[in-house]
């Protein structure tokens, strides 16, 4: 088992990057979708309700956070405390929004979100990664 450990232990900053960028990517899309309104969800599937969302309301704030930051944790700029803000934004909207409706996150609907704010929190600890754009600003100083 030591053996297969460091073989797959010298993949990790990589493993890493790809992490932040696909959570970048899912977040982004959920910006995009609240704010930009792409792609359009068909009605009766569980997220239409993401066609409707006003920009000048708390979902619309969520989406912008989720557009902006979701592409910079993307990117990876500012991983650390992009992700720190994203983390706290999963973090709220799950109370807010979810929590209300039942205890368990199976039946209320807040798995994403916890999910997203435990990446959020780990990528905001462990940082953007070797293939980030903080990684290459680093490199330049």
């Amino acid at each position: 088992m030591d053996q297969f450990d460091r073989m797959l232990a010298k993949f990790q900053p990589t493993a890493l990057s790809l992490f932040r960028f696909i959570t970048g990517l899912l977040l982004f899309q959920f910006g995009v979708a609240k704010i930009l309104k792409f792609p359009q969800i068909p009605q009766g599937n569980a997220s239409a309700f993401l066609n409707k969302v006003e920009l000048m309301s708390l979902p619309g704030a969520a989406g912008a956070l989720e557009l902006i930051l979701g592409a910079l944790l993307l990117l990876g700029l500012f991983t650390r405390p992009v992700a720190f803000i994203l983390a706290g934004e999963m973090a709220f909207a799950y109370f807010i929004g979810h929590a209300p409706r039942g205890f368990y996150p199976l039946i209320n609907g807040g798995t994403l979100a916890i999910l997203f704010c435990f990446a959020c929190l780990y990528l905001s600890t462990s940082g953007g990664g070797p293939i980030s754009l903080d990684a290459m600003m680093r490199k330049k100083t």
